[in-house]
């Protein structure tokens, strides 16, 4: 007898994207397999896929999720690479950018934002740089074949609709850690030259302590747990940056 089979949609990005050579990959599985069996099934259609298991986290129809979830026919899972970090009524501006962002996007920012009430508007913005930074794992190899060499632009890739809840996530807990209710967290995708914005964060509050905390928290939070991923160009290649998603919020210290 056939054993009952389920199928499923993976979504693959960053380095596993152009390991695999698609953006995703329909898998036929048995009845009750879990996320890591969908792991398994696709490493053996792609074994470069392998040594980075460490370090991939799971999403499960859109949400973080534990490699021991039990799938249904339909599913979707998407495998994540390392990513890339007051009074008043609650306003929030939280997008994905294929343009580029302009330095005036903190004035731009701030005048949606803030009321007659705030005392502090802190912005920032984060550039891309010459120096590289930490490849992820799986990609020391690639580094070190550019070593010493300037980064030329950057790539950024997001799952859109799960990033956009993670950064509404942060946001949340924004407010309920520093009461800041006033938030823009913009973040760029596609190529980022030398010298330009890849993210703006506004924040605004009565006071500045609270404005200050919820700026670096939102691009830390950001940084770290949103499925956003960054590649540095160089001029014959390129490498994909950053660390294993974190799928909750760093502890309160």
């Amino acid at each position: 007898m056939t054993e009952p089979a389920l199928r499923i949609r993976v979504r693959l990005f960053a380095m596993q994207r152009e390991l695999a050579g698609t953006r995703q990959v329909e898998l036929d599985l048995r009845d009750g397999a879990t996320i890591e069996d969908a792991w398994l099934a696709l490493v053996e259609r792609v074994p470069g896929l392998a040594p980075g298991r460490a370090s991939v986290r799971f999403a499960h129809n859109g949400g973080y999720a534990p490699a021991d979830t039990r799938l249904a026919d339909g599913d979707e899972v998407a495998m994540i690479p390392p990513v890339s970090g007051g009074a008043g009524a609650a306003l929030r501006i939280l997008e994905l950018r294929e343009t580029p962002i302009a330095a005036e996007v903190l004035s731009e920012l701030s005048a949606r934002l803030a009321s007659p009430d705030d005392g502090a508007v802190v912005g920032f913005l984060g550039v891309t740089r010459r120096s590289p930074g930490t490849p992820a794992p799986g990609q020391e190899a690639e580094a070190a074949r550019h070593a010493g060499r300037s980064v030329e632009s950057l790539e950024y890739e997001a799952l859109p609709e799960m990033a956009l809840r993670v950064m509404a996530e942060i946001a949340d807990e924004i407010e309920a850690r520093f009461g800041v209710t006033r938030l823009a967290i913009v973040h760029r995708t596609g190529d980022v030259p030398l010298g330009e914005a890849s993210v703006a964060i506004v924040a605004c509050a009565p006071h500045r302590e609270a404005a200050f905390d919820a700026a670096r928290y939102a691009i830390d939070e950001t940084k770290g747990r949103a499925p956003i991923w960054k590649a540095e160009r160089f001029t014959d290649g390129k490498v994909w940056i950053g660390e294993p998603a974190r799928e909750s919020p760093r502890a309160e210290v």
